[in-house]
């Protein structure tokens, strides 16, 4: 693909004015205003999503992994919470055998570094009816290292992603799974970060902000973060970042305080 710095191609776009930095600011602080009470509407969302009611999973689903069999339990990897992804890569679809879909392969490529949601509890795994084998060989084309196991049975069609990609999400407690929630179609477009990706969980980021019915777990906010390499199971934050995190939080809260109008 080439590009051109030739403007005339896009001579007919009817293009927003050029302004002055005060005007241009004063024009983002009115936008700002309706971003903010859209993120606000996300996290008021977000909780009503955790407390939906769950649908417990009694089937024996059986998966194909790069060791051999699995079931739904295992695919859990010893954690609560669980979120599935169905992509297309199988005989028939666009692409095969080289390629999976071009859509899933697009929510492929925004996965961020699954340290971060496992941190939180949460193991993220792609499905499809392709072969081990095949599933292998697509990973190491395209860098991809998110589990990513072979459908055996009807799992699929059971949970609405027989012919169409889609996310499901379970929750494990003890030897039970629940079905707690379901998205797809353009929903799927914002998945691949770990705050999306928890946002549709039940049991959230677990930060203290959040709106979460009682005795959900919930740690300082902010404090939990840490570098993809650097986790440790049961760890206490670091107090260097601690001290880090809440002066960042406490000027950024003097801040918004003094820019009220």
């Amino acid at each position: 693909m080439t590009t051109s710095t030739d403007n005339s191609e896009h001579a007919a776009m009817q293009r927003p004015p050029v302004v002055s930095a005060q005007a241009w600011e004063e024009a983002r602080q009115q936008l700002l205003v309706k971003e903010k009470a859209q993120t606000r509407a996300r996290d008021a969302l977000a909780a009503e999503r955790r407390r939906m009611p769950w649908i417990a999973v009694d089937a024996g689903y059986v998966f194909e992994g790069p060791t051999g069999k699995a079931s739904l339990l295992e695919l859990f990897a010893g954690r609560h919470q669980l979120i599935i992804y169905r992509a297309f890569f199988e005989p028939g679809v666009f692409g095969w055998p080289d390629h999976a879909c071009r859509g899933c392969s697009m929510v492929a490529d925004q996965v961020a570094h699954l340290a971060h949601l496992n941190a939180r509890d949460t193991t993220l795994v792609f499905v499809s009816r392709a072969p081990q084998a095949d599933i292998a060989r697509l990973k190491a084309r395209m860098g991809w290292q998110m589990p990513w196991y072979t459908i055996t049975d009807s799992f699929d069609a059971d949970f609405g992603v027989a012919e169409w990609h889609g996310t499901n999400v379970f929750y494990r407690d003890g030897g039970r799974v629940y079905r707690t929630y379901f998205i797809n179609n353009r929903g799927d477009e914002q998945m691949g970060s770990t705050w999306n990706y928890l946002d549709i969980t039940p049991l959230g980021r677990q930060e203290v902000w959040e709106d979460s019915p009682k005795g959900y777990p919930q740690t300082p906010t902010y404090k939990w973060w840490n570098w993809n390499d650097s986790y440790v199971a049961d760890a206490a934050p670091d107090q260097k970042w601690v001290e880090v995190s809440d002066a960042g939080e406490a000027a950024f809260r003097e801040k918004q305080t003094n820019t009220k109008p």
